[in-house]
């Protein structure tokens, strides 16, 4: 990893839209960033469709540190609005434009507001390996066993 310790201890984050809300945490526990969507008016998401939602923030993420996109819990539980992608990942050298591909799960339609916290950004330490091909992996008590390998309980 390649934080270095005597950098600015905060995120650098740029307005890439007037409107855009820069993102905070919501509890001093919480883990992750508040992204705010960035749009002019209301958008009905119908069911099982997708659509991107515009942040209007670039951020300059540490090299040796990922952003990763999570949904917020309570879009998904109560509404079935979860990401499209499962998780999202801002590399540490991207500096264009934070965006969030949501999707509705449900059988409703639901409308995302302007400024409403559509997701939440979690940033992460990323250890880069390079790849060598081996011949043989080191065994463990598990092998080969997939998915199910370990019991359902």
């Amino acid at each position: 990893m390649k934080i270095d310790e005597s950098s600015q201890q905060f995120l650098p984050m740029r307005r890439v839209r007037p409107q855009a809300v820069l993102p905070i945490r919501a509890t001093s526990g919480s883990a992750g960033l508040d992204l705010h969507a960035c749009i002019e008016e209301p958008l009905v998401l119908e069911p099982g469709c997708r659509t991107m939602i515009p942040t209007g923030l670039a951020a300059a993420i540490p090299q040796g540190v990922a952003g990763m996109i999570y949904a917020r819990s309570s879009l998904g539980t109560k509404h079935g609005i979860a990401l499209s992608n499962g998780v999202g990942v801002v590399d540490s050298d991207y500096r264009g434009e934070i965006c969030v591909g949501l999707c509705n799960f449900s059988a409703e339609p639901y409308t995302i507001q302007p400024g409403e916290r559509v997701a939440q950004l979690v940033l992460q330490p990323i250890l880069s390996l390079p790849v060598q091909e081996v011949e043989t992996l080191d065994e463990t008590s598990r092998g080969e066993g997939g998915f199910g390998s370990t019991g359902r309980l």
